[in-house]
């Protein structure tokens, strides 16, 4: 964390032992109310948070789900906003941490998530920008919306300057017009620097819970102790191998193409990519969209419930091939893959679906370790980094990959394309390459990057001959048993 530049050389700590109740005023304690959480246990919600989380703005998100709902994600990141800003007042009264601080932060924890779309990031990272070209905007960008609306529309009674500093907290940049607070507090809910924020602490615990998946990583400790630079590197591996084996999944990828060419046949008549900046309209954008295609008469709506009927029927669009590639080779497209049909083959761009995948430990090709600042047990008033190197020799040297897959969303033209996909990957390079499977079959290219070559090859099954006759010295030895 960033400390203020008058006590640049004080050491942040952390403090031990944090507990679900506020430390904000015990004169509320009539107005608390309690929650059971399944990652974090009880939980106190004070009347200062329940004032938002009671607002049609933010039971909103009970309709988002991703591995469980951003509802109970935003209250869970709430909790534990409020425990880093509190157990920094006690530890260390010295930074001056006041009622506002730990109020504003844990409000940015609470609705940090309030511009979320119907199924979260397919929203914002996929469907906006094809159904809005030339429009930027995140989902951060609709929780400054939402949250501006919640406040308008219940009357909430906060003050401006508040609001403002919210808004920043949750985009984690101070804005030069904010005045003088304090710059470590922006890294606690959306660590733009090294990514170790509580917002990530939260969502990969719950969504490790939720799909049965455990995580080596102690979150709890890397809230009590600044020196944990391995459980922090394990941290990021589970983010890393979450990636890998739930939000990219094959199917979940099939899942999410097919519900983008849903959204987008659907935009024209339900206008979904308008109500982004319209608060009024957004509210009731949720999950929920699916059904309103399926009930929907509209003729203009027939191929986007076709599509929603396969979905409901699990006949999902195919996954043709699967490689792994540098990451500096990603600029394959459908329409490049089309180029290297053959005459014979009959699928157009129109069948062909690229999914670029980079996955990474948060950084890119960097370890984000190497840009957190650690403190020795023994003199706490100087901070260094801690190379890869002397966390452990087994931390891996690369922190990227880039795995390219080809779907169809025509099954029957699964082997023409990727036929196509294969001779497309050859020409990026000359040297001879390992097929993880006979092109006979489809089954994808897991593990491997390139295919041996684009020829079928002659197949041939070893056949066991019981005809024949042992020679004579084998049929001494078998006499003798």
């Amino acid at each position: 964390m960033h400390v203020p530049a008058d006590k640049s050389n004080r050491r942040i700590q952390l403090t031990r032992g944090f507990t679900a109740r506020s430390n904000l005023d015990m004169s509320h304690m009539d107005t608390l109310k309690y929650i059971n959480d399944p990652i974090h246990g009880y939980i106190s919600l004070d009347d200062y948070a329940l004032r938002f989380i009671d607002t049609p703005q933010f039971q909103r998100l009970r309709h988002l789900k991703q591995l469980g709902t951003s509802f109970e994600h935003c209250i869970g990141t709430s909790f534990l906003a409020n425990n880093v800003v509190t157990g920094l007042k006690e530890r260390q009264p010295e930074l001056d941490i006041n009622e506002r601080d730990i109020r504003c932060v844990t409000l940015a924890g609470l609705c940090h998530d309030l511009g979320h779309g119907p199924f979260s990031h397919v929203f914002d990272n996929e469907f906006i920008p094809r159904a809005r070209p030339g429009l930027s905007w995140s989902h951060e960008e609709g929780s400054k919306m939402m949250l501006q609306y919640a406040i308008d529309d219940n009357h909430i009674d906060i003050d401006t300057d508040d609001v403002k500093f919210i808004k920043q907290l949750i985009l984690g940049t101070k804005a030069t017009s904010i005045g003088t607070e304090k710059m470590f507090l922006f890294d606690i809910v959306a660590n733009k620097r090294n990514g170790v924020d509580v917002d990530k602490f939260d969502y990969i615990q719950r969504d490790c819970y939720n799909v049965g998946v455990k995580s080596s990583y102690d979150f709890s400790r890397l809230m009590l102790n600044s020196r944990e630079a391995y459980n922090l590197t394990e941290m990021f591996h589970t983010r890393y191998s979450l990636h890998k084996r739930v939000y990219a999944h094959p199917a979940a990828k099939a899942i999410e193409f097919m519900l983008i060419d849903a959204m987008l046949i659907a935009d024209p008549v339900l206008e979904l990519s308008q109500a982004v900046l319209d608060p009024e309209r957004y509210l009731y954008l949720t999950d929920e969209i699916v059904r309103d295609i399926e009930r929907s008469r509209e003729p203009e709506l027939e191929t986007a419930r076709a599509i929603l009927r396969r979905l409901q029927k699990r006949e999902l669009y195919k996954l043709v091939d699967e490689f792994i590639l540098p990451p500096e080779l990603s600029s394959i497209a459908d329409s490049r893959i089309v180029k290297f049909r053959s005459d014979n083959d009959d699928f157009t761009e129109r069948d062909v679906l690229v999914d670029i995948n980079r996955m990474h430990y948060g950084m890119k090709n960097e370890n984000p370790v190497e840009h957190i600042n650690f403190y020795s047990k023994y003199n706490g008033d100087e901070k260094f980094p801690i190379a890869s190197e002397l966390i452990s020799a087994c931390v891996p040297n690369k922190y990227e990959e880039l795995i390219i897959r080809i779907f169809t969303r025509d099954p029957a033209k699964s082997k023409q394309i990727q036929r196509a996909a294969r001779r497309l990957m050859v020409t990026f390079n000359s040297s001879p390459f390992i097929a993880s499977s006979p092109l006979k079959s489809i089954t994808p290219n897991r593990g491997l990057t390139f295919p041996d070559s684009m020829d079928e090859p002659d197949i041939k099954k070893r056949r066991l001959d019981f005809s024949a006759k042992p020679d004579c010295a084998e049929e001494q030895a078998l006499s003798k048993l």
